[in-house]
């Protein structure tokens, strides 16, 4: 009938099935926002240091990557300021056709010598490197075998492969070796974080190795969290326990000790090469700038050449995990530069992260998915650079606030 009374039956459906009335409903952020507890895209006006500073006030950092303190260290700078100079901002392509430089490839050659591989393939994030190299590697018939607390960039990875995904408990062999038993004769790749990027512990390699081997399984580290801080030279978890020609992939990122923006996957040259010519996330991506690449040559130069930077790290790490624990507070199974004090509530998690700021320090919040329910915490991660007054500092303002939350 005329008039508009007699509609299209679909439109109707589609007016009542809006796909953006899921943002109308989602009011939990806005309601921390409103009660002034909201921890998250605060805003930083400074580099990456020790102290920062936040609404115009100075203010210890404890929750950032930088674990050598590598990001304002003047040799990173003046490299990427030097490529800038020599390359301009950005590559205008991507690796596969206009996009790699002389830089992309010396820095490939460096992380292959660095991760003691025979080739390395550089990545725009490191996101986009477990995204590309576990989707073109886990296929139709294969299975990709997870720790329930892999990085989500490995768990995306494995949802845009076309193989079976299956997760094991957290650092537990028996159960990875039950997947193993189920699925002997598949093609399988075991992925696991060599240091679990909230939890701070670091994954039982030995063991992984062991029942990789027995059961014909290829296995990948994404080391994000290793490389710098594990191993007797920094070279990640493989290394640490001495597992570097065991390890079929070694995955790293730039964004942590490496003092940039970036990912890489270190592995045999004929893994390298397919992986070159299969991952989407690299082919179909702008190749990492020039600025970048460069300070990532710098950052890997100063790990090898100052080795007092990590050992620094490591009595900064001690000093903390036990620092909290005499307080009182649950730091769980961490052993790494990321100690997480666990809250338990979201709420009361979304308030300490509030209070510790009003009192000068900045950390970070992890609640569920990132942690299980009921396991809120503060995710706190040092720097090489930090000194013993600002650590001091930050155990006396955590025992205040712990204690007016009634935590310890």
């Amino acid at each position: 009938m005329d008039g508009g009374l007699v509609q299209d039956p679909q439109m109707a459906v589609n007016r009542v099935s809006d796909i953006f009335e899921k943002c109308s409903r989602f009011t939990a952020a806005q309601e921390a926002i409103e009660a002034g507890i909201y921890p998250y895209f605060r805003i930083i006006e400074s580099a990456q240091d020790p102290e920062v500073i936040v609404g115009g006030k100075k203010v210890i950092m404890i929750g950032s990557n930088n674990y050598l303190g590598l990001t304002n260290h003047p040799r990173v700078k003046e490299a990427a300021i030097e490529a800038v100079r020599k390359y301009g901002s950005g590559c205008a392509g991507s690796r596969l056709l206009n996009g790699t430089l002389d830089i992309h490839v010396g820095l490939e050659e460096k992380l292959a010598r660095f991760m003691r591989k025979e080739a390395a393939l550089v990545f725009s994030t490191g996101f986009q490197t477990n995204l590309g190299v576990i989707s073109a590697l886990v296929c139709k018939d294969d299975i990709v075998l997870i720790d329930k607390m892999d990085h989500a960039s490995i768990i995306d990875g494995c949802r845009l492969s076309f193989g079976e995904i299956r997760k094991f408990r957290h650092n537990d062999m028996e159960d990875l070796e039950r997947l193993l038993q189920q699925n002997d004769g598949r093609g399988k790749l075991i992925v696991v974080d060599g240091v679990f990027s909230m939890e701070g512990d670091i994954a039982d390699l030995p063991n992984i190795v062991r029942l990789a081997k027995k059961y014909g399984a290829r296995l990948m580290v994404d080391d994000a969290h290793g490389i710098g801080v594990l191993g007797g030279t920094g070279r990640g978890t493989a290394e640490h326990f001495g597992l570097e020609e065991e390890v079929d992939l070694i995955m790293g990122t730039y964004s942590k000790s490496l003092a940039s923006i970036g990912g890489f996957i270190a592995a045999s040259e004929d893994v390298v090469h397919y992986i070159k010519h299969f991952a989407r996330s690299l082919i179909f991506s702008a190749s990492p700038p020039p600025a970048s690449v460069s300070s990532v040559r710098a950052a890997i130069d100063i790990i090898e050449e100052e080795p007092l930077r990590r050992e620094r790290l490591w009595q900064i790490t001690r000093k903390m995990l036990n620092g909290f624990k005499t307080l009182g507070f649950n730091t769980g199974k961490s052993e790494t530069p990321i100690i997480p004090v666990i809250v338990g509530e979201d709420r009361k998690a979304f308030t300490m992260a509030r209070m510790l700021l009003d009192r000068g320090i900045f950390t970070n919040v992890a609640v569920s998915p990132a942690v299980p329910d009921g396991m809120a915490l503060m995710r706190t991660s040092y720097m090489a650079t930090h000194t013993d007054e600002q650590l001091d500092r930050v155990l006396k303002v955590f025992e205040e606030v712990g204690k007016a939350l009634k935590i310890i």
